[in-house]
């Protein structure tokens, strides 16, 4: 995980629910376990990662691709968002004034612990950094009108995750997730539904692109996805990583 503390950042592993021990730097970076424990105050958690991209993956839950009406496509569906979108843990999505329907999209998402360029998938499988939970919010109406992703998905905050990472997942196939609104189940999915592996899809995109220590890749939401209003909050649980929280409010003029 990465927390403020004393107004510095820091890499840390989860010690019990209220302290953490500090890190000389990330995993994937040689860092090392300190002695140093600190606590976790409220706000302090940070985006656990510091990627130099977010690569996404559209329509790779079936039931998804159908729920907006669209065929699964014949390989992965990719698209970005801007690492200025990322928000952390308890902070606050904001609904941007272009926009009159902006969605959750609950996510897995990877962390690349190692350099990949045209990996194969067992190469692809060992070079798994961590796991995490996210939310691809996203400005459907946006979405819809300018046929291509950017703008949609692409506003300040709208790439919430956390709240830290899971570095030793087990097998992914035998994880789900949900994703709730207010207490309300919106999504209720399992990994082992996605069309493209998480291994399989860190291979095609190493196809396409370099990808760095501590870039994430969001690997698609299952079916359920509503709109969001200012007021709401919402999780995003994934078993045996943790839950996501944010909540949501109109952007100040």
């Amino acid at each position: 995980m990465r927390l403020r503390h004393g107004g510095l950042d820091y890499w840390a592993r989860l010690y019990d629910d209220a302290t953490a021990r500090l890190w000389t730097a990330a995993p994937w970076e040689g860092g090392t376990e300190t002695d140093r424990l600190v606590p976790i105050k409220k706000g302090a958690i940070l985006p656990p990662v510091t990627p130099s991209k977010i690569v996404c993956v559209g329509r790779n839950y079936r039931e998804h691709a159908k729920e907006l009406g669209h065929e699964v496509p014949p390989e992965p569906l990719l698209f970005m968002k801007p690492p200025s979108a990322l928000l952390a843990h308890e902070g606050t999505v904001l609904l941007p004034p272009q926009s009159s329907r902006v969605e959750h999209e609950g996510e897995l998402a990877v962390v690349v612990g190692a350099t990949l360029r045209r990996a194969d998938v067992a190469t692809a499988a060992r070079s798994i950094g961590g796991i995490t939970c996210a939310n691809d919010v996203t400005a459907r109406d946006l979405q819809r009108k300018d046929v291509q992703f950017t703008r949609a998905k692409s506003f300040d905050t709208f790439c919430p995750i956390g709240p830290w990472l899971e570095t030793e997942p087990g097998e992914l196939a035998s994880l789900s997730l949900r994703t709730r609104v207010n207490g309300e189940t919106r999504q209720d999915g399992r990994v082992a539904d996605m069309v493209w592996p998480v291994a399989e899809l860190l291979a095609y995109v190493s196809s396409v692109m370099t990808l760095l220590p501590g870039d994430v890749l969001l690997t698609g939401t299952p079916a359920g996805v509503g709109p969001l209003a200012a007021g709401d909050v919402v999780e995003v649980e994934i078993t045996g990583v943790g839950t996501l929280t944010h909540r949501v409010a109109t952007e100040p003029a």
